[in-house]
């Protein structure tokens, strides 16, 4: 008997076509389809797609993070980083040290900014309900790709220069980014 999962609307079958998520992206040699908690066993494509958007997000968020702590070793930038203080780029140790020079309102600021990405969604495609409910409302995370091509907010690469059109590039740079979004949420 096959388990059913996430069917909202009565009935004995799933409104998703058969999902296998072992032929999705991001399976990648040496390891393969590697799910050790079982978390995709129910082979639903709704729940796997969102989880597929939060990895990317996060994958995304450890790049920029681990980029972050790489580049002050090499160069710092002019001037202040806080005039009213009298605080300057260069005098901001690098790596987890750095954080005990931020002013406090400097550090509030990063703080809202990440809030108001995270509740907003920042680049908004349409909205996502497919059967679970609106993600509406104050405080609600919303990331409105996973209804289409999770992460895909349709604004290019980081470096906006444009999309990648070929349907094979396009594969392997998706490729590419979820297993360096892994590798920096590892580092």
């Amino acid at each position: 008997e096959s388990k059913v999962a996430r069917n909202f609307f009565g009935g004995e079958t799933t409104s998703y076509a058969s999902f296998d998520p072992a032929t999705e992206l991001g399976v990648q040699d040496p390891i393969g389809f590697w799910d050790p908690l079982g978390l995709s066993a129910d082979k639903d494509q709704a729940t796997f797609k969102r989880r597929r958007a939060v990895e990317i997000k996060h994958g995304r968020i450890a790049m920029y993070a681990t980029m972050g702590y790489i580049v002050p070793e090499y160069f710092k930038f002019p001037g202040y980083l806080s005039p009213s203080l009298g605080l300057k780029f260069s005098d901001v140790p690098n790596g987890l040290a750095a954080l005990s020079k931020i002013p406090v309102l400097g550090g509030a600021q990063i703080i809202a900014f990440c809030g108001l990405i995270e509740t907003t969604g920042f680049f908004q495609a349409s909205s996502t309900t497919d059967g679970r409910g609106p993600r509406e409302g104050q405080f609600s995370m919303k990331d409105s790709t996973e209804a289409d091509e999770p992460g895909n907010y349709g604004v290019g690469f980081p470096n906006f220069l444009g999309k990648v059109e070929d349907p094979e590039a396009r594969k392997s740079k998706l490729a590419a980014e979820l297993a360096n979004g892994r590798l920096a949420m590892m580092a």
